[in-house]
């Protein structure tokens, strides 16, 4: 009986631990999402002529039509073919339908391989107008890397996509399609007198979820039964921290409004893997309209998640349950 008692306060005392613990950095990180992105980079560097140029904001007016952001952390092998890629559908894009204009911001998370000389000699290949690097000095994860791409491109529609091109850069124009009609519907309910001409789709507010649910069967007739109950444990968190509305969080391909961007990108706090949750959450706290669009997705040998990145998930889900519920993560509006 003693022994058992012992367990049991063991157990209390343990729970207790981590939970200080989790309070305590998620205050830490309290005003994690007012941080200036300009103090930590605001010239951007053109390899070709060795010039500075202004680092543009998301509050700034949009300048292109479609942004494209790229996180990349040693990705010298993976980085080419899929920036190739993407080059190649922006510009016959662009031969087609000469008002289309675009840039690919590439954030460089600290890498220690050639991912930088990678990305600069795409900017030297196509110009800075059209493919920008952003260098962040040290690792602070994938989801700072998006943010800062996303707190410095000049779209109206911003996107991002994974470095190891595993969904198709073709699979934008359904997430880009569904939008416009989405906004459209938006905009006519705000503003019934307003004309088509004077419609920007940058300044409604929507987002749409690149998804692989429709993948899920097959993941999971192939995946180990391991970590199939790792993942659904994953999803069933998940779920009770940012509620029921998108089934794949965790595709790294996404579509914002410049509206829409600008608000959820100024408040999220969470650095690294579960920043797509923390979205999701603001997205109904801001009543920004969520679209599921089933894409394209293929494995692409080198991914960077592995059942160790897991424990690290239901950390930052952690620290993002109590920074809201206590009040102390703030929502300010953009």
């Amino acid at each position: 009986m003693e022994f058992l008692l012992t367990v049991v306060e063991l157990g209390v005392t343990l729970i207790l631990i981590v939970f200080s613990v989790v309070v305590l950095e998620a205050w830490r990180r309290r005003h994690s999402s007012n941080v200036s992105v300009e103090s930590v980079t605001t010239i951007l560097e053109d390899p070709t002529s060795l010039k500075q140029v202004r680092c543009p904001h998301i509050s700034d007016p949009a300048e292109m039509y479609l942004s494209l952001i790229v996180p990349a952390f040693n990705e010298e092998q993976r980085l080419p073919a899929a920036l190739q890629e993407i080059m190649d559908y922006l510009q016959g894009r662009a031969s087609r339908d000469k008002s289309f204009s675009y840039e690919v911001v590439i954030v460089d998370d600290g890498s220690v391989d050639g991912t930088k000389r990678v990305a600069f000699d795409f900017v030297r290949k196509y110009t800075l107008d059209n493919i920008r690097l952003i260098p962040l000095g040290k690792n602070q994860g994938k989801g700072e890397a998006i943010r800062k791409g996303m707190m410095h491109s000049r779209g109206e529609l911003l996107l991002m996509l994974d470095a190891d091109g595993a969904t198709k850069v073709t699979d934008l124009e359904k997430l880009e399609n569904q939008i416009l009609a989405v906004a459209r519907e938006e905009n006519s309910i705000r503003d019934p007198t307003s004309k088509l001409v004077d419609f920007r789709i940058g300044d409604v507010q929507v987002s749409a979820f690149g998804s692989r649910a429709h993948l899920e069967e097959k993941a999971i007739a192939t995946r180990k039964w391991y970590r199939n109950f790792l993942m659904k444990g994953f999803h069933l968190v998940v779920l009770l921290a940012a509620g029921s509305g998108i089934r794949d969080t965790q595709c790294g391909f996404k579509m914002f409004t410049r509206a829409a961007a600008r608000r959820l990108f100024t408040n999220i706090h969470l650095k690294r893997w579960c920043f797509d949750v923390e979205l999701v959450f603001l997205c109904k706290r801001f009543n920004i309209p969520m679209l599921e669009i089933s894409v394209k997705w293929s494995e692409i040998p080198g991914s960077k998640v592995s059942m160790l990145s897991i424990p690290n998930m239901l950390w930052e889900l952690a620290l993002m349950s109590v920074g809201y519920r206590t009040g102390m993560w703030k929502i300010h509006q953009a």
